[in-house]
């Protein structure tokens, strides 16, 4: 894989290196890891919440919930919305809705995500919250003694919340490494560069520090060269970081003791050690560094992206899982692709023909030549239907209830639309940065707007 570029980004310039643990520096088997989450939060619902039995049953269908979309908690459906707003596919429960449908609730208006009745799935850990909300309001539709769609929304969310706090997750992670945890020797390798040419690096995550000890103990120092562990390798570690919160408010640092994972008040400089909590105001302050020297790499489009972006000027790198996969699927439909184009050309030809014909009525008197623009008409509908068979193929490329992760029709997605609005650069795994220097001169290529096409041949 490649690293992909949205602005101009000068490695040689970037003075620290910050990372996220989960998803960009340790890398999960994403559908067994949401698997065991959507079943230890469906037996939370039912031992907490009191939600019935029968949930114990639901199904885990990995493929109905994807990175980007939101669920709208009023009415029950889960939306994949393109970078301007506007819902281009909906899930009621597990029940597609038609467009029909979709236009009777959402009137094309551009969906406000910052209303509480709307809920973000911006991550690979959001995988099994989709999918379990999706079945709990179709099994509700279906007569169960389940409570209101957006009660569903928030006991899920708050179950899942608790997964993570208690130990439940984190303890089956720690008790089965190899199973949830996927290993690249080649991140040692370039950590160990970065070091090398002098490059600060930073671990910013929200995870606790035990975890993340475990979890980096495995991953990373039995391949590491130059450095005895990853604690030596790095030169500030921050844990419960609390993101967002850490790049919007001001909250103290708490110093960490590595053998016993104790922690204490700590006033001092913040520039080497383990710690918690803090700000990333703080931070770039004792480094002694401006925003534009610190890189820092996550996989949550909003948490380590989207916050960064609105709060400070650090340089981003958004870390995408699901990139692989999407690229493959886009190989394989690029033939159908090419050939969709080519119909759509044609049929934009004839329609300009039958335009011409009404033009000539009403603007030169002309009688319309009803035959030949029946004859028109009729191919017309030939391109539709072939056009409609092309793109029944090509959808079978890619996700079954979702299609393109960074599509939305003819437009990008929501979750691109962010992802290129905020991110500099992005990749699948954060090694691809080792097929560049770590002086490498990033440069976009020019983005070609609507009225210079006509000028590309």
């Amino acid at each position: 894989m490649k690293v992909y570029i949205n602005r101009i980004l000068n490695l040689k310039k970037i003075k620290a290196l910050g990372f996220d643990v989960d998803y960009t520096l340790v890398r999960y088997n994403t559908k067994v890891f949401e698997e065991f989450t959507y079943h230890a939060v469906k037996e939370k619902l039912v031992s907490i919440k009191k939600y019935p039995d029968k949930v114990l049953n639901l199904p885990f269908d990995y493929a109905r919930a994807i990175q980007g979309l939101v669920i709208d908690k009023k009415h029950g459906n889960v939306l994949k919305l393109s970078r301007f707003g506007k819902v281009k596919q909906a899930y009621h429960g597990t029940h597609h809705m038609e467009f029909g449908d979709m236009q009777r609730i959402y009137q094309q208006q551009v969906i406000d995500l910052g209303s509480e009745d709307i809920q973000s799935l911006d991550t690979n850990f959001s995988i099994a919250n989709g999918v379990l909300y999706a079945e709990l309001v179709a099994l509700k539709d279906l007569g169960a003694n389940i409570p209101s769609y957006e009660t569903i929304a928030h006991d899920v969310k708050e179950m899942i919340d608790v997964v993570h706090r208690d130990g439940t997750l984190k303890n089956e992670v720690k008790n089965h490494l190899s199973k949830y945890i996927i290993v690249d020797p080649n991140l040692a390798l370039l950590l160990e560069r970065y070091k090398a040419y002098d490059k600060k690096l930073i671990i910013i995550t929200n995870s606790d520090f035990s975890y993340c000890k475990t979890l980096l103990d495995y991953s990373i120092t039995p391949y590491l060269k130059e450095h005895k562990d990853w604690q030596e390798l790095f030169d500030v570690v921050i844990t419960f970081s609390m993101k967002p919160r850490f790049f919007i408010e001001r909250n103290h640092f708490l110093k960490v003791d590595p053998e016993t994972s104790l922690m204490s008040n700590y006033d001092g400089k913040v520039d080497q050690g383990i710690f918690q909590g803090g700000n990333s105001y703080r931070l770039q302050k004792d480094l002694g560094l401006d925003g534009e020297e610190i890189l820092y790499l996550g996989d949550h489009i909003y948490g380590d992206v989207v916050s960064i972006k609105k709060t400070c000027n650090w340089r981003t790198a958004l870390v995408m899982e699901p990139l692989s996969e999407e690229l493959d699927s886009l190989k394989r439909a690029h033939p159908i692709s090419l050939e969709l184009s080519r119909l759509m050309i044609e049929k934009e030809k004839i329609e300009t023909e039958i335009i011409s014909f009404y033009t000539q009525e009403h603007e030169q008197g002309r009688r319309l030549k009803r035959e030949a623009l029946n004859g028109l008409y009729q191919k017309v509908e030939e391109i539709n239907h072939l056009m409609s068979e092309k793109v029944v193929q090509y959808q079978t490329h890619f996700n079954s209830y979702w299609g393109e992760l960074m599509r939305a029709g003819l437009e990008e997605s929501r979750f691109a639309g962010q992802m290129e609005k905020y991110a500099c650069i992005y990749m699948e795994k954060i090694t691809d940065l080792l097929k560049c220097s770590p002086r490498t001169y990033f440069r976009p290529n020019r983005r070609i707007l609507p009225h210079e096409r006509d000028f590309l041949t």
